[in-house]
């Protein structure tokens, strides 16, 4: 979760487009981020993959309002509504973006090529059939906000006591560190989207920086079996309420839209 999804940039900047807050060219461009280059497979009425501009106008035209973001993981179908061959690999993923008001869902498939040392990623959006029902698991941005902040103080309770590294001053330095490079890069979210999504949405990445780095420098001085079994459960449901704190934040414009 150090990094954002490419779902949740296809989502944000494609709400931003289809709201006419933004030009074809600005919302191509952060939606593409750091990668080669993206295309779209499957459109109706399209032979071959197309580029993102096309890809969005013919979405439009389909009948798209809008963009709503799935960040599944096993066990936890977290934004998919079906059918199971889109759910599948949208899991495969781990990320999806499903359409509003024509029930198309897209899906990437991420590959490298050049020589070593100078690759470079394409990224090509699945465009498939899905099941118009409500999203599974997504809470409102109040529930989402709510969680969050009571995620991260038991995850940091939990840690700090089993001596895990990822808790604690360092931890605070490393995340101090990342908010930096982040405000210094690109939005956070597109324009469009209120200050509470954008605020949700940081708290989520927070969070997951935290879970991230206490996974990946060790057990600490949590080495019994016990101990690191303690450290598993309390990751577990601080990185699902992390994903769906994502997902809410993304799905802010739609939900706000649907609600109207």
């Amino acid at each position: 979760m150090l990094t954002e999804p490419r779902s949740g940039r296809l989502a944000a900047w494609g709400n931003a487009l289809l709201a006419g807050l933004v030009s074809p060219d600005d919302a191509v461009a952060a939606i593409v981020g750091d990668d080669a280059v993206h295309r779209v497979e499957g459109l109706p009425g399209e032979s071959g993959p197309v580029g993102l501009t096309l890809a969005l106008g013919r979405l439009r035209a389909l009948g798209v309002t809008g963009l709503r973001v799935a960040l599944p993981a096993p066990g936890h179908p977290l934004g998919l509504s079906g059918p199971p061959e889109f759910n599948v690999r949208a899991l495969e993923a781990g990320e999806a973006v499903i359409c509003y008001g024509a029930a198309f869902g897209l899906v990437p498939e991420v590959y490298e090529a050049g020589p070593d040392g100078d690759l470079h990623v394409e990224v090509v959006w699945r465009c498939l059939p899905v099941r118009e029902a409500p999203p599974a698991d997504v809470p409102s941005l109040g529930e989402a906000e709510r969680e969050l902040a009571e995620a991260l103080r038991e995850a940091t309770e939990v840690l700090s006591r089993l001596d895990v590294a990822g808790a604690g001053p360092v931890a605070e330095a490393a995340i101090d560190a990342y908010r930096a490079r982040a405000e210094s890069g690109r939005e956070v979210l597109a324009p469009g989207y209120p200050p509470r999504a954008v605020r949700v949405l940081e708290l989520a990445r927070r969070v997951g920086l935290l879970v991230s780095l206490a996974c990946e420098r060790g057990h600490g001085g949590a080495v019994s079996a016990g101990e690191m079994a303690a450290r598993s459960q309390a990751l577990r449901p601080v990185e699902r309420t992390a994903r769906r704190a994502q997902v809410a934040a993304y799905n802010a414009v739609v939900e706000e839209r649907e609600r109207r």
